[in-house]
């Protein structure tokens, strides 16, 4: 059996799905492919879906900055109806907490300034008014839960964070990507899901397409891999990774959901709070609840996986303890329950945990890959740079030699795609990305 396409777009996920929609609406007929039943089940199910405009770099910062008219916007932006809803975004800010001997906020404030991002940088004084119910003690550095000095009380208090009023968080990330594939599907692109690619075709030294786990043959000269965990699989049947300087992989990641009392000032609303101090972050989870996960702290095992088909995906007792007994001490009154609530689930990071948007050494074949962890909050946006550089190398454009620089799509803030390359030396600086 063998199907046609403008463009097979590798994955469903909030990128995968935008990625789609933005080349549907420049002219290509898309056909989606997903290992999964419905968009969005993969990793885009298991992120925290934190919108935040802060990072430690401009252009990273710039992603974020303007996906957020559109994430305002959601439901103009689709511009079709979705008979089970839109999604919607909650402003709640952002808060970064900073830790002892670090300069964070001034490295973060430097992109905001340059982006003109509202923000403001809160001392002591100010958290304590901001942030009722709050201990705001030093406890540095993060620590297993059974280290002795675990418990140790603090003499310190926090010294300062950075509070960024434009930020907050997505309800249902899911529902993203299917609100995405319904648009898609409304511009003229196919989906076909339960699928999975098992070679990626070659003519001539140029894409010719796809081969399905069940024999089908898509034709197409356009493929664009946005697998998620199993990008890094895809790059290896598609022959590209020898031309990468920086490539991804699969990270197991856990969140946990905690409840919180109903008399607690964060019930009624607060801050998507990044704590360095502690080694967290977290925010608030409708129903009464606090949805944390790790920042990675040296004392938290990294998990690195080598089959992105064969891992644990319940939550396990000794992460449930490090992240929410830690989480406990920043809000001394949340009942920590005795099992875990919570889920894993799969994380696609590059090297340097910046993404990659680019083509490939292989004339029609691109990656939007490296991308979990940081990049849910810009999918609208990746997927329209994505479309683009798609259109602009199939127009003649060599990207490697002559980097494009496009306006963002809602602000026009200038996004130079080099910075995404594949050839790009890691930046594998300390702190945010």
């Amino acid at each position: 059996m063998t199907e046609t396409a403008d463009a097979v777009v590798v994955g469903a996920g909030a990128i995968g799905t935008a990625v789609a929609l933005e080349l549907c609406r420049l002219g290509y007929r898309t056909l989606s492919i997903d290992r999964l039943g419905a968009p969005g089940h993969g990793s885009t199910s298991d992120s925290a879906s934190i919108v935040r405009t802060y990072s430690s770099t401009v252009e990273m910062a710039a992603l974020a900055w303007e996906a957020v008219p559109t994430w305002t916007g959601w439901a103009e932006y689709l511009d079709c109806a979705d008979e089970v809803g839109f999604a919607h975004y909650v402003r709640t800010g952002s808060l970064v907490i900073e830790r002892p001997g670090d300069d964070v906020v001034d490295r973060l404030t430097g992109p905001l300034g340059e982006l003109a991002v509202d923000h403001e940088v809160w001392d002591h004084g100010r958290m304590a008014e901001a942030l009722p119910g709050f201990d705001l003690r030093s406890f540095w550095p993060p620590r297993a839960v059974d280290d002795d000095r675990f418990w140790d009380d603090p003499t310190d208090c926090l010294r300062r964070a950075l509070f960024v009023p434009e930020g907050g968080y997505v309800v249902d990330a899911s529902l993203v990507a299917h609100n995405l594939a319904t648009a898609t599907v409304a511009a003229g692109g196919r989906f076909r899901y339960r699928a999975e690619v098992v070679a990626v075709r070659q003519s001539g030294g140029a894409v010719a397409g796809v081969t399905l786990a069940d024999g089908t043959r898509v034709d197409a000269p356009v493929v664009v891999n946005v697998a998620g965990p199993h990008s890094g699989a895809v790059n290896r049947l598609a022959g590209v990774e020898e031309g990468m300087a920086v490539r991804t992989r699969p990270l197991r990641h856990e969140l946990h959901v905690v409840p919180i009392p109903a008399g607690h000032p964060y019930a009624t609303g607060g801050p998507c709070v990044s704590d360095g101090d502690l080694g967290v972050n977290f925010r608030p989870e409708p129903g009464g609840h606090v949805l944390v996960g790790s920042e990675d702290p040296e004392c938290d095992p990294v998990e690195w996986v080598d089959d992105a088909d064969r891992f644990d995906r319940g939550a396990t007792v000794d992460q449930w303890e490090r992240q929410v007994l830690r989480l406990a001490r920043r809000l001394p009154d949340l009942p920590v329950p005795g099992r875990p609530t919570g889920l894993a689930g799969l994380y696609d990071v590059a090297d340097d945990w910046m993404p990659i948007y680019d083509r490939s050494d292989l004339d029609g074949f691109y990656m939007a890959v490296g991308s979990s962890g940081t990049q849910f909050k810009a999918a609208p946006v990746a997927g329209y740079l994505m479309s683009r550089l798609v259109d602009a190398c199939e127009s003649g454009l060599d990207p490697d030699a002559h980097p494009l620089c496009l306006p963002g799509p809602t602000r026009g803030t200038p996004i130079d795609l080099s910075v995404f390359s594949r050839r790009r030396q890691p930046r594998l600086e300390a702190g945010f990305i």
